[in-house]
């Protein structure tokens, strides 16, 4: 939502995916182009064709807070294969995705079992991502997500440390990683001290 209110303010045509047909009020209000599609039952060709004529995709779902292991894997790993996969066929150049601290590690012992699975639910996806030649590609990895209000400052490298960030600026930072023409790059965003765009650019040179 905070991604497709700042595209739809500067212009940009933001489609935004659902499952739940009650979210389409949400999206319309901020200005984007709802479409419902259940990423857990669609086929590829289904999500293809809603994915036709974009400059990229962004992939933002989770299976979410009090969903079991099960669905970790159909949404967190199975959708995001799906939504690549669909961006292929679709001939979508780019593909940001919202992924985990701690994906690329096995999870240490003691981890909660769901968390563990979403760990290598996201890790599992993140592996498929970086596997293909069809798409430039941008892995995000914030740290623990708040509400708190942006601050427009961060820290975004391929290696951060552990630490917090609004969603406001993991929303500031996926826009500003839209408009550069650098992939494959697995990166990590905490808050931090460096303007967004700044941070972006010097990530973007490396």
């Amino acid at each position: 939502m905070r991604l497709e209110k700042l595209l739809v303010a500067r212009g940009d045509t933001a489609v935004g995916i659902v499952r739940n047909p009650a979210h389409m009020r949400d999206l319309g209000a901020i200005g984007a182009d709802p479409v419902v599609c259940d990423l857990e039952s669609a086929s590829v060709t289904e999500v293809a064709t809603q994915l036709h004529g974009a400059d990229a995709v962004v992939f933002a779902a989770g299976a979410g807070p009090g969903s079991g292991a099960a669905r970790k894997d159909t949404v967190d790993r199975g959708a995001a294969v799906l939504c690549a996969d669909a961006a292929e066929q679709a001939g979508v150049p780019r593909y940001l995705m919202i992924s985990a601290m701690g994906a690329d590690q096995e999870p240490s012992p003691g981890t909660d079992p769901v968390f563990a699975s979403y760990l290598r639910a996201k890790g599992a996806a993140d592996a498929d991502l970086v596997s293909r030649s069809g798409l430039d590609w941008i892995i995000l990895r914030p740290g623990r997500l708040t509400d708190n209000p942006g601050t427009g400052l961060v820290r975004l490298g391929r290696h951060t440390g552990r630490g917090m960030v609004p969603r406001d600026d993991v929303a500031a930072v996926l826009l500003a990683l839209l408009g550069i023409s650098a992939s494959g790059l697995t990166l990590e965003l905490v808050a931090g001290d460096t303007p967004v765009d700044k941070a972006v650019r010097a990530v973007a040179s490396t």
